[in-house]
This record gives C-alpha cells, structure tokens and sequence, in this order.
C-alpha cells in the first residue's frame, strides 16, 4: 500500500498481513527481526520493496537496507496536515481536571458555610401567603385568551367578521396577555419573583402561539380563497395512519388545547405523531426532571447565593479587582447551572410533554456546542424559539424587502423586549441589563463572524456564555439587593 502521509498511514503499513510460510524466502525468525527493524518496509511476500514515493515526491529518500532506514517525510501528531484526530485521552483528561476542580471548590464552600440547601425555602419563594395563589390564579385566567381567539378564527372561517375587524381583535387579544399579567405582577404585592416568572413565562409561550395560531389559519383562508378547490390541509402529517385535517375543520377546542400544551410554538393543522408512548423512555426522562430539579437547587442555594451575597460589597465599594474576581468565582456554578438547565428543560421536560402527547418532531435544539459564530449558537440552542422567529418574523420581513440584516436585528431586538420583559417586571425594576446584553449581540455577531473562525469562534462564543451571564445576574442582583434589603456590611 501507498504511503497516504501521517502517522495514520504509517499505522496502517505496521498492521499488513505477515508472510505465509509457502510464499516467503526467509525463516520466521527473521521475518520477526525484520519485521522489528524495518517495520512497514517489509512487503506481504517478505522481500523488501523499491522505496516508494514520499508525500513531497521524494522517491530516492533512504535508499538501500531496510534496517538502516528509521526516518521518513512526517508531521507532528499536534499539527493540522498530520491527519491525527484521536484526543479521546485529552477530553478524558479534562473532564478528570474539571470535576477534581469543582470538587474541589464544592469542598471548600462546605467548610465555609456549612450545607445551606433547605427545600422549603423553595416553596417560599412561590407562596408569601398559603391563602393566596396569585400566580396559579394568573394562569388559570389565561384560558380567557385562548377562548377569545379562538372564538375571532370561528367568525372569520365563517364569514361574520371582516379580515381587518378579525386583525384588531387578535391584536387587542394578544396585547391583553402581555399586558394583563404585567399589571397583575407590579401591583399586587402577594405575588413572589419567582411565582410572577413563571406566570410571565407561560404568558410569553400563550402570546407566541397564538400568534402562530392566527397566521396559519390566515393563510389556509388566504389558499382556500385562490383555489377553492385545493386543500389547506396538504402539509405531511408525518404518520399515514391518520388522516389530515383541513381548514376549517382544525377550528376545535381539541385541536386547539393540543397545540397549546404541544412542545412547539408554531401551529399546524397536522402535527406529526409518534405511534405509541414509550413508558421506558418517559420514566427515565421522569427521574432526570425531578433529579436534576433537585440538583439545580441545591447547586443555588448552596454555590450560587452565597456567592452572590458575598459581592454586594465590592460592588458598593466600586472595587474593581474584587467585582472581577466575585465575576469569575461567580462564573463557574453560574455555567454549570445553565448547563443543567438547558438538559432538563430542553431534553427530559419537552420530551416527557411530547412523549405523553405522542408529538413526533422531537428537534428541540441541534449542536450548539459547535457553534463557530454567535448566530449559528442562536439558531441552534433553542430550536422552538428559532423556528417561531424565522416562520413569523424574519421571512415575512425579507418578503416584503426588507434588508437580511435588518430583519435579524428586529429579531434580536423582539428576544431582548422579552427577556427583559420576564426579568424586569417579576424584580419590579427597570434597569435594561437584560435588553441590552440581548442587543449586544448584534454587533458582537458580526465582530466574530468577520475575524474569528472555526474553533476561535466556537471559543469566543462559550466565553460569551461563561462570563456574559453571571455579569448580567450580579447586575440585577445587586440592584435588588438595593432596592430591597439592607445593604450587607460583612465578606466571606
């Protein structure tokens, strides 16, 4: 065999076939000590081949006895052109490191405060008066919403309402369910921030979907009106088992209720269905939920709140060196948290709701972790998001000519307003930390798609997400803390 270059090709020579003893010249004995000494020179037929050409074309290189040759044309295995890519020792090397560190400092905060997790602190932090449910109440309410447009889509399919008349009721609908809950959370004092969280959270999901609701009925009509004959119900359902559905006949409470607590924000007439439960899959995607709940806030509680307590001092102080080092203690719970959040939330909660519902499109997110660019990590991490912004924003702008890039900071700028909207309103302070970090990335896109590529770029976006976050929590923290409680005079 050829020499194809690398020490992958010299691998490949040292495994050839050994001599049978009928067609060789030579006693095993000293096919071995051949073998020992020459290695890939020696051909399957025992005798000693005419040098073939190096990777450079350097055919007459080391000419003469095979024992005298030990070198030949090769790169380093660290280098690019060598073609080596088996680090498995070096990630398993790095992982033994990174959990002897975090074990390390998961040590050291035990000696320092002692085991600080309480589970019925967290029940706390949704109830204040265990009379009062002001955020379950809120959620109940939002069937409201879900009624009304349904009941504007029932009129328009039938005729009794006007295109324009249907619009200004689904966006009066739709500005209700942000504003609504908002009022509620800034003015009744019983509510907690956590408990007003998830009441925006499931507020946010209930507005995008429904917006998602009235696009797609709006262009079955829009279909059916240039071809009566042609069905709204034409997309794969992805399982042939069942027969599809056409406009108007998806306008049900069933069908509605299912894509409400469907995994997915964008509506359709047909979802593509899993053939049975898998009771398996749905146990173990169980434990994780509650497992890596409890994780979570042990990880809180015992990492993250003492850390944080401790920089409310530097930051009154204006003491840079502290702030920065408080930043980076701060980083790597604040990381590993997200990390587990994103397993939790993303693989084992939507898979548990999508496995009790039978809903087949299983891509909730893709290989972030790959990203070379700020855009490719957002488009990646949050496939339901990603597909709502991209159906219902983006290309509706660039079809009425707007410019690429335009349209994508318009959807940078939608994701900031909410997550500002769900950070500001529950802490009942606006201080823009959230928009502005979301907006921040606009340009901070552009810089690593311009000059950084490959690993430097998949390197500058986990930085982005390493160090951006926790600086954006210490900001919000310590506003708070201002706001609410007494400053703290002591520092672990």
């Amino acid at each position: 065999m050829g020499d194809r270059g690398g020490a992958g090709g010299s691998r490949r020579r040292r495994t050839g076939s050994r001599p049978s003893g009928q067609g060789g010249g030579r006693p095993a004995a000293e096919e071995d000590v051949l073998d020992a000494v020459a290695g890939s020179d020696v051909g399957a037929s025992g005798d000693v081949p005419a040098p073939a050409p190096d990777r450079d074309g350097d055919a007459g290189v080391g000419r003469g006895l095979p024992q005298l040759r030990c070198h030949r044309l090769q790169d380093s295995l660290f280098s690019s052109n060598s073609g080596f890519s088996n680090y498995r020792g070096i990630l398993n090397w790095c992982v033994v490191m990174l959990i002897l560190s975090n074990a390390r400092l998961f040590l050291e905060n035990l000696i320092k405060y002692g085991i600080l997790v309480d589970p019925i602190q967290v029940v706390s932090m949704f109830l204040k008066d265990p009379y009062s449910w002001p955020a379950p109440c809120l959620v109940i309410v939002a069937n409201v919403f879900i009624v009304a447009a349904f009941q504007v889509e029932k009129c328009l399919a039938v005729g009794t309402l006007t295109e324009q008349v249907g619009l200004l009721l689904h966006v009066a609908n739709l500005v209700t369910i942000l504003s609504f809950p908002a009022a509620v959370a800034l003015l009744d004092k019983s509510i907690t921030p956590v408990g007003s969280l998830v009441a925006l959270l499931v507020y946010c999901i209930l507005f995008l979907k429904l917006f998602s609701y009235r696009d797609v009925n709006l262009w079955c009509r829009q279909d059916t009106a240039k071809a009566k004959t042609a069905s709204a119900g034409k997309k794969d359902s992805g399982d042939s088992s069942q027969g599809t559905v056409s406009y108007p006949d998806n306008l049900t409470y069933c069908d509605l209720y299912y894509f409400i607590f469907a995994p997915t924000l964008c509506y359709e007439l047909n979802f593509p269905r899993s053939p049975r439960i898998r009771k398996r899959f749905l146990l173990r995607r169980l434990f994780e939920l509650l497992f890596l709940t409890q994780l979570q806030v042990a990880l809180i509680q015992q990492w993250m709140v003492p850390t944080i307590e401790n920089s409310m001092k530097p930051f009154r102080d204006m003491d840079y060196s502290r702030i920065i080092e408080r930043l980076l203690k701060l980083a790597v719970p604040n990381h590993l948290i997200w990390l587990i959040f994103f397993y939790w939330f993303f693989h084992s909660g939507l898979n548990v709701v999508a496995e009790l519902m039978r809903f087949g499109d299983r891509e909730f997110y893709r290989d972030w972790w790959n990203s070379e660019s700020v855009t490719h990590f957002w488009k990646n991490w949050n496939i339901p998001v990603h597909k709502w912004c991209l159906r219902h924003f983006y290309k509706p702008l660039v079809r009425r000519g707007i410019n690429r890039w335009l349209a994508t900071t318009g959807v940078f700028l939608i994701s900031a307003f909410f997550h500002e909207y769900m950070v500001s309103i529950p802490l009942r302070m606006f201080r823009l930390w959230a928009f502005t970090a979301m907006m921040v990335q606009v340009p901070l896109a552009w810089t690593v798609g311009r000059f950084l590529h490959g690993n430097y770029g998949n390197a500058a976006g986990w930085v982005t997400l390493i160090i951006g976050q926790p600086m954006a929590v210490l900001m919000y923290v310590h506003d708070y803390y201002v706001l609410n409680y007494e400053p703290s005079t002591t520092e672990a």
